[in-house]
Parts: structure tokens; sequence; C-alpha cells
């Protein structure tokens, strides 16, 4: 079975509200579960190709401020 996970949670939220969308990834990181972390990180994939440099920046900065 071959599964596009990228392409099945941008369909999965398409429709979605911005609150739906922020609910569920603070349920995804308060359930501390590791099946969600493919999902969060197809959203992380969308926010990095979508930031210019500067943006880009400011999530290393907090990156690496928190690791």
């Amino acid at each position: 079975m071959d599964i596009d996970i990228r392409k099945y949670i941008k369909d999965n939220f398409k429709d979605s509200k911005k609150e739906d969308i922020r609910n569920s990834i603070d349920a995804s990181i308060k359930e501390n579960d590791e099946v969600t972390l493919p999902g969060l990180g197809v959203f992380f994939e969308i926010l990095w190709n979508n930031s210019d440099d500067q943006y880009k920046e400011k999530i290393l900065d907090i990156l690496k401020s928190n690791i």
C-alpha cells in the first residue's frame, strides 16, 4: 500500500478553518503521539517552503534556542 502522506494531509485539511488547523496542531502536540509527527512534518514543510529567508532565520532561531 503506497500512501502519499503530503497529499493526504493537504486534502484532509483543504477546507478547514484556521481554528480547526490550530486545534489539530495543539491536540497533536498535547497527545505526544508519534503517529501525528508525519502530519506535523507536512505542516512544517508547507511553512518552510512558503517562508522568505528572513522568516526561515526566525524559525531556525526558535528551533535552535529550544533544542
